[in-house]
């Protein structure tokens, strides 16, 4: 996953790295035809857990699927969106997760364990809603036996997973047989027997073509999946033509309305399974055969973008600029990347806890980019050297530099912690206030329904609660309209379960404050801290609890790049406490000395023993299964049926640690080592270590088909099997990598530089999270989301010598508030303009105030010649010898008053505003000479309109018309 939110900061501060996808949907898609984004790729990777979660509980379907085959179908749709999107023309890679480095596994085991309990509480809460809606008359859809009930079995070595790896090979076959876009192709896939998570099997596969001598250095590629590290694993490449394709988040609503044909096909399906459920008779499985999957099962359409790796370098090369470098410093773009990737580390990622300095909704990477640039002078030079990656003695991190770059960042806890108080307290008085406020409503609402006549069961209809089973007959007979209902119905009672698990993972629901043992920011916190999150207080306990964990997060640190950079370093190494220290206490990191044991994997049995709970122990063996759940097992410790969620500090459960036991690597292995010999055949295959397969459309004469950057496998021949005719056929092979030497991750020769796109003022200033007040930072950027054509028509627009023409002239006002553009929202000076022309568009950059880059847009053209000015809207030419003023207040005036402009139609009167002057203009201005209402007890009336010239303010409205002071300034 990485850092949580990661992507969310990266596109705020660098809106242009993404870019909207274009799709040609339905039918007239053709793969073979050119990219309909203008964008031709090579290469087109698949992280499929970003394709198997959301096609295994899709939550845009009224009924989920319920079999293996339902969920492959959907992954099949899934693919082939993707495929048509991106149209791949040399290479497409499926790479499934397999066995976890240990480092892993702990994440794993905590989100197993929580989903398990969250699916507990769901089935419960669900079942009382249906009790409800039947007690209500209400019918609902039944609730149908699956396959796929539990998502644990998304893990290798389950039985889904294998049956996935034997579709996804059959499914290649098909295409390649009979898609126009896959005829060029190869495929291939690295299923859940081959180990390594699916993002990294990936970025392996890459390094290894990077190796061969002759690799195309311009290769295209792109990479799917929506695991903010992606990214960071995209930089590490060092390749330029990179691209991350995401889907939109939250574009589309959970569920849209059902054709009457869907509806149909629904009840079809629900009522058919009903029906197998309470029959054994084989003939009862035939109304399968009348529901139409397409209508019911396909997954919503979903909006997509690219993350396009080389704008994000253009950012970095520009943001990243070193504030006082020395004399003999020479910016190196490639060092800067990949000190970028390594300081993100320090927010967290999956293997080692988050540091409590720092939060990525604080701007964390803010704080640390900013550190980075300042002290670099300081730190003496980059802080790492992966040109250096494969030295066996750590010297591609510099450890002394990292020290002193962590505790500088440590020296701004204080601030952050106690600005962070400072919300948090604010935040809890407003929820306080709005608990109070839906208390008082709630207490209202029950007394007028205590007048209510009581439903009781006597006076509902007697209804199945899922023992007693409805007649496919009677659901089938019922009109379009019933059957509506009942879906409405499901619908609702699904939403109203959504409401109930919101708020049940929201601790302050009761208006109930989660406590704050430690009190980040108040004197002894760093005392507290270790006294509340790992039991120590004594001075001398702490000092050798805390070189410990110094020791361990180093170890991991250096694990973690090298993991991004070359490969798992060691598959047993893992951070052994829930917690992290903050950036203050990582005091002696440079002394640490790293080394570690490459071991091997574990066998997928050994894995789903380690991360899965005791409620998905049926995806295990039977003989596995009784080490879960047996109090006679011996490693039954490792499975508690209640563990602790420390929530200090938390508003939601979900943000709190699971603090479960650690598993005992060595004492497992040998408890399951004793049970390898009972397992049958087909579970052996499950649990066994595979290599990658690849696919092709070859024909006889390609028998010997020289495979370019892999090798065949010599364990296993060939398959061959007919294609279109009798001279193609569709080959596979098990595949392994050829052994070679890493090359230096460094742009390689002869590399095609993308044409610049990112300019300077395409960079944000921020101010540090802990610098200004409140949650929501001013932004100086002055244009945003610029192609190159608007730079360049922005660029012409600043060297023009024609005078400006406002619309809505003198609504805006100066920082002085007097109208006359001398504070510090005045444009550049336009004395030497000539008078008798006029610009119907300018465009502005904002000042260093701007509250948001939403508040400056380009002006609207408005009418020039004297003719027609007469009878348009209100516009106003400013004095060419004096400076243009802007249309927008600053955030002190904007805050200092929020009146709003209303035109009252029936005194033909005007309330002037300073907030939306464009919102509510009225053309009856043009024909009627409105009374002016003051804005202040001391104003003036005048005969006026509008006036003619400056702004208004507190200060005086230039011209005829209102003056706005006030008797005692």
């Amino acid at each position: 996953m990485g850092v949580p939110a990661f992507y969310s900061w990266l596109t705020e501060k660098y809106p242009n790295v993404k870019e909207h996808v274009k799709q040609v949907r339905g039918s007239s898609s053709d793969t073979n035809s050119p990219n309909s984004n203008d964008l031709e790729f090579d290469h087109l990777y698949l992280d499929m857990n970003g394709i198997i979660h959301p096609c295994f509980h899709p939550h845009s379907l009224m009924l989920p699927p319920t079999t293996f085959e339902e969920v492959f179908e959907n992954i099949y749709a899934y693919i082939d969106r993707l495929f048509s999107i991106v149209r791949p023309r040399k290479l497409l890679y499926l790479a499934i997760d397999g066995v976890a480095p240990r480092a892993k596994m702990n994440q794993q085991r905590s989100r197993r364990f929580r989903t398990a309990k969250d699916n507990e509480i769901a089935e419960i809460e669900e079942k009382k809603l249906r009790e409800k809606y039947e007690m209500m008359g209400k019918r609902i859809l039944p609730v149908l036996e699956s396959q796929v009930s539990d998502s644990n079995v998304i893990t290798p070595g389950t039985e889904f997973m294998f049956e996935l790896s034997n579709a996804l090979k059959s499914y290649i076959v098909r295409r390649l047989e009979s898609d126009p876009g896959w005829k060029d192709i190869k495929v291939i896939i690295s299923d859940a027997t081959v180990p390594g998570e699916g993002e990294h099997k990936i970025m392996s596969f890459i390094r290894s073509l990077r190796s061969l001598s002759g690799y195309d250095p311009n290769t295209r590629h792109c990479l799917y999946g929506l695991d903010a590290d992606l990214i960071m694993l995209a930089l590490a490449t060092h390749e330029i033509h990179f691209s991350i394709l995401r889907e939109v988040v939250n574009n589309v609503p959970d569920e849209q309305p059902l054709s009457e044909s869907a509806l149909l096909s629904t009840i079809q399906r629900a009522m058919a399974e009903v029906r197998v459920l309470d029959e054994s008779n084989e003939e009862y499985k035939k109304p399968f055969s009348v529901w139409d999957k397409s209508q019911s099962m396909t997954i919503l359409p979903q909006n997509y973008e690219f993350v396009h790796i080389w704008i994000l370098r253009e950012y970095l090369e520009l943001d990243m600029q070193i504030s006082d470098p020395s004399e003999k410093f020479v910016f190196d773009l490639e060092r800067i990347v990949d000190d970028f990737i390594f300081m993100c580390f320090f927010m967290g990622n999956d293997f080692l806890p988050h540091m409590p300095t720092l939060e990525i909704y604080e701007k964390g990477v803010d704080l640390l980019m900013h550190v980075y640039k300042s002290e670099f002078k300081n730190l003496g030079g980059y802080l790492v050297d992966m040109q250096r990656v494969n030295d066996p003695h750590f010297s591609f991190i510099k450890l002394k530099r990292v020290e002193k770059f962590i505790l500088s960042v440590g020296s701004y806890e204080e601030k952050i912690f106690q600005k962070r108080t400072e919300m948090r307290e604010k935040k809890l008085k407003r929820i306080l206030s709005e608990f109070e406020q839906s208390r008082k409503l709630d207490a209202d609402e029950s007394d007028e329904d205590s007048s209510d006549v009581c439903i009781t069961d006597a006076m509902c209809p007697k209804l199945s609660t899922g023992a007693e089973k409805l007649e496919a007959q009677d659901y089938c007979t019922n009109s379009i309209s019933d059957i509506k209902e009942m879906v409405e119905n499901t619908k609702a009672l699904k939403d109203e379960l959504k409401v109930f698990l919101r708020k049940n993972s929201d601790i302050f629901k009761d208006g109930v404050v989660s406590s704050d043992k430690v009190k980040l920011g108040s004197a002894g916190w760093k005392q507290r801290y270790y006294k509340e999150k790992f039991s120590v207080e004594d001075p001398k306990e702490i000092e050798i609890l805390r070189k410990d964990i110094v020791q361990k997060y180093t170890e991991g640190l250096c694990w973690v790049l090298l993991y991004y950079f070359s490969g798992i370093p060691s598959w047993n190494w893992y951070y052994d406490y829930y917690y992290g220290l903050f950036a203050s206490e990582l005091k002696g990191l440079a002394h640490v000395k790293v080394k570690f044991d490459k071991g091997s994997p574990f066998k997928p049995f050994d894995q789903l023993m380690a991360v899965l709970p005791p409620k998905s122990a049926h995806a295990l063996p039977k003989a596995y299964q009784d080490l879960m759940v047996r109090d006679d097992s011996k490693i039954v410790e490792f499975y508690p049926k209640d563990f602790e969620v420390d929530t200090d500090g938390k508003r939601f459960l979900w943000q709190g640690t699971s603090k479960l036991p650690f598993i005992d690597q060595e004492k497992l292995l040998n408890t399951t080592c004793e049970l390898e010999s009972t397992i049958e055949v087909n579970e052996a295959e499950r649990n066994a270590e595979t290599t990658d397969r690849m696919f092709w459309r070859g024909s006889n004469s390609c028998a010997e088909v020289n495979l370019g950057y892999i090798v065949q496998h010599t364990e296993k021949k060939a398959e061959f099997r007919n294609a279109v005719n009798e001279d193609q056929f569709i080959v596979s092979c098990d595949l392994k990598l050829p052994v070679a030497s890493l090359r230096a991750p460094r742009l390689l020769e002869g590399v095609q530089i993308p044409e610049k796109t990112v300019f300077e003022n395409d960079i944000s200033k921020t101010p540090l999270w802990h610098e200004y007040r409140g949650g929501r930072p001013p932004v100086t950027r002055p244009l945003v989301n610029r192609s190159k054509v608007q730079e360049q028509q922005w660029r012409a627009k600043e060297a023009t010598d024609e005078p400006v023409m406002h619309k809505n002239a003198g609504t805006g006002w100066s920082g002085a508030g007097r109208g006359n553009g001398s504070g510090s929202y005045a444009s550049t000076s336009y004395s030497n303009i000539p008078q008798n022309r006029r610009s119907p568009t300018i465009y502005r950059q904002p000042p260093s105030s701007a509250p948001s880059r939403g508040w400056y847009r380009p002006l609207q053209p408005v009418p020039t010649s004297s003719s027609n000015r007469s009878s348009a809207t209100p516009s106003f030419t400013t004095n060419v010898n004096r400076s243009v003023e802007s249309i927008r207040p600053s955030p002190i005036q904007a805050n200092s008053w929020r009146g709003r402009a209303v035109y009252h139609n029936q005194s033909g009167s005007f309330w002037p505003s300073r907030n939306a002057p464009d919102r509510q203009q009225n053309p009856a201005w043009q024909d009627q000479r409105p009374t002016w209402r003051p804005s202040c007890p001391n104003a003036r009336y005048g005969d006026s309109p509008l006036p003619t010239a400056g702004g208004r303010g507190r200060g005086r409205v230039r011209g005829r018309g209102l003056d706005t002071r006030s008797s005692d300034r």
